[in-house]
């Protein structure tokens, strides 16, 4: 079926929007205690990138497994 390799197309380039729109981490310093905000929560707008990212990521894996059925 080419309608779920389209849209697994688009999803995945959403999911590349979402990403790249997260706010950066402190990156390995907070592994070893030099970050600053480590358990910071997030609020307004952040909050709903992560969880449009969390959707579309879940809506992508359903995609690849009825891409793999059908």
């Amino acid at each position: 079926m080419q309608i779920l390799i389209l849209a697994q197309v688009i999803l995945s380039l959403v999911l590349i929007v979402l990403i790249l729109l997260q706010q950066r981490g402190t990156g390995l310093g907070s592994i070893f205690g030099l970050g600053g905000d480590t358990f910071a929560t997030r609020r307004g707008i952040e909050k709903k990138i992560f969880l449009a990212t969390i959707f579309f990521a879940f809506l992508f894996i359903v995609l690849s497994i009825l891409n793999l059925i059908f």
